[in-house]
């Protein structure tokens, strides 16, 4: 705490008050009056000397300050100080205000200008040799603070004792702390400009924290982490996802599975269990829900107070690249929710970061989520926006990860979203769309498939704005990928439904047909569908016990053969029965169930059968890739269409959303032949009543729905059949 004032000058009183905002100019090696002199800050010390001579500096009498005035022995550039406190302790450290500004103009100019894409290179905390003295460099982004100070053990969490140096118009302050090592905790203390309130502050940019309750961040050490997957980002560039298959498996880390003790496993342990386990499922990626750092468990990661900062949950920022390279030696990619749409309100953390609103919006009407209770970034300061944008890359580039789904974008493009009346701003032309969002996106999505081929970046976005998916050069907004959030709602309120009243509602599982090709989308059976109150997804599944199963596997099935990239949220794949807990993990027992077993079984063969067969991928997002056989059986509410791969190739999908039976079910095809039937929801593999076609069927010369030809089959309850002709 500032310590009270005695019979200084201005310069020296507002330094000793905490009040300083450029400490480099009273402290270090100085001329005053034409004589040289060292003036030190060195709170509760009882004496200071200088190491490499042994000469005791004075004390400025009823202050913490000390000064040599005496003619100056040779001395290094950096000089040492030796100092005792006031328990007896003796340290010794350099000077650190001899140590000149380490950040370079052009840095700080593209940075105000929103244009720094690596502004983690210069800001937060980074060990540095300077001079051939080790230390760290601290910086952070605060322009509207009097004066900021690193705190952390290494000074008494005393926010006077290391002031750091102001760079002017930037709002940047940096201070290069001499002999400290990585391992430290650390924070700003910062005094408002507007109000003289005293704020601690953890660093936004920080990348590694404390285990949660505490906020302190880490002096992280510099990573020399040995990466394995250069063939694997190699590949990956080369690789036309819009034509590959894309089958994620969406993960919470901490709820997945738990040690013995009940505790969270490491992010190496889950690696080894979890690449297992997906790999031998065919999933072609796991999507990880947060684990950008966040003080609280039940957010889930969505209400991120650390964006550079893997969660120290799991482990270390290296413990982390280890996962992501371990999934890719295994052929597994790595896609991560990030959330640039909000952030939580806790005091420590972004919100009025220097006193004023810096992050958010000054305004509540644009700088409040009511909903959520958290704060909306200010996306017209470049400043915000490069916070962002670095961010983003900071995960791609650092850890390699192939992608980001980001999160809330409908939140982000609509500035009257969740709001009502007049508890919103228009902008410059009268409109609801944020402009400003709108270019950080467009922005965000041009640099990220520049800078990083192969990567994705995926959206969840749930209302009709157009052109999520287009590139930014004709208007859209850039995205590699959209959330079709209408699918999934229609299916599952489909499926819902008792069989017998299907029929009057046919038009759910149609109706997505009419956009399914405008733009490039997943399928996603998020967590979002199975917690607050949702229940699981095979509870939404009406009937008894076996109906649910065969349900279960029949929504699976018709998934998996759609148009769209794939999503499943975990537990799913093997019957979760109860609403998803992150306090807790998985029901893995149910897999001693031949049911749930029957249930898993299928998700691995559906995800093995949609990576090999091209028809089932290769073209989700071109309608040359899709064709309706029959879309209107309501009656029987079967539904049955092909799919193409480029070259002709093809596969057939039935569809028996009811619990009969239905022998000699005709379909039209396209060529004649023999039709295998490669996959059976029904199988009794997969819990089923085995009901089928024995393996295949052969096409008659039979004209039929506009086909040449026709096959005749026996379509189980509650299930479908995948065909594919010429085996």
């Amino acid at each position: 705490m500032p310590q009270a004032t005695p019979q200084l000058g201005p310069e020296l009183a507002a330094l000793v008050e905490g009040r300083h905002h450029d400490p480099f100019t009273v402290l270090g090696r100085l001329r005053e009056g034409g004589q040289a002199l060292i003036r030190v800050f060195v709170p509760g010390a009882r004496e200071v000397a200088l190491a490499d001579t042994g000469h005791a500096l004075q004390r400025v009498p009823g202050t913490d300050l000390f000064e040599l005035r005496e003619a100056l022995p040779e001395l290094p550039e950096h000089y040492r100080l030796r100092w005792q406190d006031s328990e007896g302790a003796v340290h010794e450290r350099h000077d650190p205000y001899t140590f000149g500004p380490r950040i370079p103009d052009f840095d700080l100019h593209l940075f105000t200008e929103g244009r720094h894409w690596h502004a983690y290179r210069f800001l937060g905390a980074r060990t540095e040799t300077v001079d051939g003295v080790a230390g760290v460099h601290f910086a952070v982004w605060a322009p509207n603070a009097d004066r900021i100070g690193v705190v952390g053990g290494f000074n008494g969490w005393n926010g006077c004792a290391h002031p750091m140096r102001s760079r002017g118009g930037s709002g940047i302050w940096e201070l290069f702390i001499p002999d400290l090592s990585p391992g430290e905790l650390y924070k700003f203390e910062l005094r408002s400009h507007s109000t003289g309130e005293i704020l601690l502050k953890t660093d936004p940019y920080g990348r590694q924290f404390e285990h949660r309750p505490q906020t302190a961040a880490i002096v992280p050490t510099e990573s020399g982490f040995e990466w394995g997957d250069r063939q694997w980002l190699e590949e990956r560039a080369q690789r036309g996802w819009l034509q590959t298959p894309m089958s994620a498996y969406e993960v919470h880390l901490g709820s997945w599975k738990r040690g013995e003790d009940g505790g969270f496993l490491n992010y190496r342990e889950i690696a080894h269990q979890l690449v297992d386990y997906v790999t031998a499922l065919g999933y072609t990626h796991v999507q990880l829900m947060p684990v950008t750092e966040h003080p609280l468990d039940a957010s889930w990661g969505y209400q991120t107070t650390g964006f550079y900062a893997p969660t120290s949950r799991f482990g270390t920022p290296d413990d982390f690249r280890y996962f992501v390279d371990h999934c890719h030696r295994h052929g597994l990619g790595v896609l991560l929710d990030w959330v640039p749409g909000h952030f939580p309100k806790d005091a420590h953390a972004l919100a009025r970061f220097d006193g004023s609103a810096l992050y958010e919006h000054a305004d509540p009407r644009r700088g409040e989520h009511r909903d959520w209770g958290t704060l909306v970034f200010n996306y017209d300061r470049p400043e915000v926006h490069n916070f962002l944008l670095s961010s983003a890359l900071y995960w791609l580039e650092e850890f390699h990860v192939d992608g980001l789904r980001v999160d809330a974008v409908a939140s982000m493009l609509y500035l009257d979203y969740s709001r009502e009346g007049q508890d919103w701003i228009p902008n410059i032309y009268g409109g609801r769309e944020n402009l400003e969002a709108i270019d950080f996106l467009r922005h965000l999505n041009r640099v990220v498939h520049e800078r990083n081929p192969g990567a994705v970046v995926i959206a969840e976005e749930s209302t009709a704005w157009p052109q999520v998916t287009q590139p930014t050069h004709v208007g859209g907004l850039g995205f590699s990928m959209k959330w079709n959030m209408g699918w999934m709602h229609d299916t599952l309120e489909y499926m819902a439904r008792d069989p017998i009243h299907r029929r009057h509602h046919h038009n759910h599982l149609t109706f997505s047909l009419v956009y399914a090709f405008t733009e490039n989308y997943v399928l996603p059976l998020s967590h979002d569908e199975v917690v607050h109150g949702k229940g699981s997804l095979i509870g939404k599944m009406p009937g008894d016990d076996w109906q649910r199963r065969a349900n279960l596997r029949l929504l699976l099935i018709y998934m998996f053969a759609y148009p769209g990239k794939k999503l499943l949220f975990m537990g799913n794949e093997i019957g979760q029965e109860q609403e998803w807990s992150h306090e807790g993990q998985l029901d893995w027992g149910l897999l001693e169930d031949e049911g749930h077993a029957g249930i898993h079984s299928l998700v691995g063969d559906l995800n093995r059968l949609y990576r090999e067969e091209p028809a089932l991928h290769q073209q989700d997002f071109q309608p040359p890739g899709f064709d309706w056989l029959d879309n209107r059986d309501a009656e029987r509410s079967v539904l049955s269409f092909l799919r193409y791969a480029e070259g002709g190739s093809l596969v057939a999908g039935v569809f028996n959303f009811t619990p009969v039976v239905r022998e000699g079910f005709r379909i039209g095809v396209p060529r004649d032949g023999h039709y295998a039937e490669v996959l059976n929801s029904d199988s009794e593999l997969y819990g089923g009543s085995n009901v089928g076609n024995l393996g295949g069927v052969i096409a008659e010369s039979r004209p039929w729905m506009d086909r040449p030809c026709s096959v005749s089959l026996t379509l189980p309850p509650l299930a479908g059949v995948l065909l594919r002709p010429g085996e």
